[in-house]
């Protein structure tokens, strides 16, 4: 019988030993495996599901959202502070008096008078006034922290204020030539009647259905618009500086920073679109109103 001595050496040490280098792949693998499969940090970007946010509960058969609750609070902030800035009425105003006043007197000057003339300006003053602060504090909610998305990024108040806007339109042309309005803004003087083939129709859509659409289109796109940008700016700085780190945190940086930037940017374009707003109104009543008419 051969002994081991006398074996190869590579039989020797293999004979009866026990195998290690599988042992060592399977841990080696149960160390690394957790590593292996986690997958990289993924950026989320904004939607357009953030308006249309779950319902919260039924107001009377009504389905609330959030953005609905927004609204709700910029409605009574507006009352609120009127209610408190004219109830007491002083001849020498206090701060406050002092600023609701100038708030008031921005809108008669520079939309209502300078349009209208000081008449027309006294009767339209209320609806030119409610337009303008009702869209600068829906609008104004898209910056405050905790709101962060503007009353007016649905639907529903962009186009209901469109269409108090064109009834106060068709009201003051009425009022100004119960005869005369539809047929002066059908067909306007001046005008060989052939041409009329053209020209009436031309003003039926624009006078009649385009205004209503691009003041509701107008306020609703720039509100959805300037929310995105600043959901895409805040959502990328956390996710350069939290979910990556390292040398991305320097994107972060400047990703935060234009966040701030954009931020300036939406308060002022939601004064403007308060502002733009009122006037078409303003001018849209003026032309009702106009001599012609």
């Amino acid at each position: 019988m051969r002994s081991d001595a006398h074996r190869p050496s590579s039989q020797r040490f293999s004979t009866g030993a026990p195998k290690l280098e599988p042992a060592l792949s399977i841990h080696a693998a149960t160390l690394i495996a957790p590593f292996a499969t986690d997958e990289p940090p993924v950026f989320h970007g904004p939607s357009i599901d953030e308006f249309f946010p779950e319902v919260l509960f039924n107001l009377a058969g009504v389905p609330i959202t959030r953005i609905h609750l927004i609204q709700f609070l910029a409605t009574i902030a507006v009352v609120v502070i009127f209610w408190l800035g004219t109830r007491r009425m002083r001849v020498v105003p206090g701060r406050f008096q002092s600023l609701v006043e100038m708030g008031l007197d921005f809108v008669r000057v520079n939309i209502g008078e300078d349009l209208l003339g000081k008449k027309d300006a006294q009767r339209f003053l209320p609806i030119l006034t409610t337009l303008f602060f009702m869209i600068l504090f829906m609008n104004i909610t898209g910056i405050i922290p905790f709101l962060n998305i503007a009353g007016t990024s649905i639907i529903a108040v962009p186009l209901t204020l469109a269409v108090v806007s064109y009834v106060t339109f068709i009201y003051a042309g009425i009022k100004k030539s119960p005869k005369n309005f539809f047929k002066n803004s059908l067909f306007p003087s001046g005008v060989p009647w052939p041409i009329y083939i053209i020209v009436t129709p031309i003003e039926l859509i624009s006078t009649f259905i385009i205004r209503p659409v691009t003041l509701t289109l107008r306020l609703l796109m720039n509100m959805m618009v300037g929310h995105l940008l600043l959901v895409l700016f805040f959502a990328a700085t956390q996710f350069f500086i939290f979910d990556m780190g390292g040398w991305w945190s320097i994107l972060g940086a400047g990703s935060l920073a234009f966040g701030f930037v954009f931020t300036l940017f939406e308060i002022l374009v939601a004064v403007l679109q308060a502002y733009v707003f009122a006037l078409l109104t303003a001018v849209y009543i003026q032309l009702a109103v106009a001599e012609e008419h």
